[in-house]
């Protein structure tokens, strides 16, 4: 299936300011970012750098402080809880890190995509059917009638991934989906997002985890609430904001330690030169 031209989230300037007992916390401070339909995109960075604050955004658990962001073609901000919610049953899907998180101890994994199939509406006709070919593609087939404590921890995160495909929603979040998986189960479960990729469903995960960034068509790289670069078909992009700011990479910054540069057009492009 071709990948859809519009994407499936976008964010714009996003600002996310939390409130705690000892000041103003900037989660985020004008984040720029696509998540590009029919794709997996991969948020990684090291712990404080804003990258819960943007999963929950991007799976309308909650609205930026300023800024924009539109999931699924529906914009965020100052939409009202309800309608959130609405939003989240119909148009995402979610994967939390530890498989028992995801899935009910008392249903089969065939009545869990019925579940999720009933929750987002979807006729019964369409869950069975989706059911075995989600079951079928994520390798999971012969487990149909198995309980959640009778499949593997990787088996588990495979059935939570069928659970959140399950209608088709236009994005599937996952939070760390590898971070309890071997090498051998994260790269088997890795392979089963990618088949799902393959039939158009568009998965943005936050992860530590290399194998899982190194599968992704896209990463964006967070460093102190900001994209400090992405990567895309294994070339590292600076972002550009709205007001003409380029982010640099760590490397790249550690070569101005003054903070100011020298810029040169040249025929083919942009030199920054430190002006000493």
């Amino acid at each position: 299936m071709p990948h859809d031209a519009t994407p499936a989230a976008v964010c714009e300037g996003l600002v996310r300011i939390y409130w705690s007992p000892s000041g103003e916390v900037h989660a985020l401070k004008g984040v720029d970012a696509v998540v590009p339909a029919g794709r997996l995109t991969a948020i990684t960075g090291p712990s404080g750098s804003g990258k819960s604050s943007l999963l929950r955004i991007l799976a309308a658990q909650d609205r930026p402080t300023a800024g924009r962001a539109e999931v699924a073609g529906h914009a965020l901000t100052g939409m009202s809880a309800h309608r959130l919610r609405t939003l989240r049953r119909r148009n995402i899907g979610y994967v939390f890190p530890r498989p028992p998180q995801n899935l009910l101890p008392h249903l089969t994994a065939r009545e869990h995509l019925a579940m999720a199939g009933k929750l987002r509406g979807v006729s019964r006709a369409d869950v069975v059917r989706e059911t075995s070919e989600l079951l079928d593609l994520l390798g999971i087939a012969d487990r149909a009638e198995h309980l959640p404590g009778q499949l593997s921890g990787g088996e588990q995160q495979r059935l939570a991934f069928a659970q959140a495909v399950v209608g088709r929603p236009a994005l599937v979040v996952a939070d760390e989906p590898t971070s309890e998986l071997d090498s051998r189960t994260t790269a088997d479960l890795l392979g089963a997002v990618s088949e799902l990729t393959r039939t158009g469903t568009t998965v943005v995960m936050a992860t530590h985890d290399p194998l899982a960034a190194a599968a992704a068509d896209q990463v964006i790289h967070l460093r102190s609430g900001t994209v400090a670069h992405e990567e895309v078909a294994g070339r590292r992009l600076a972002v550009i904001d709205g007001d003409g700011r380029v982010q640099l990479p760590e490397e790249a910054l550690a070569r101005f330690p003054d903070r100011r540069v020298l810029i040169e057009l040249t025929a083919d492009g942009v030199v920054l030169r430190d002006p000493s």
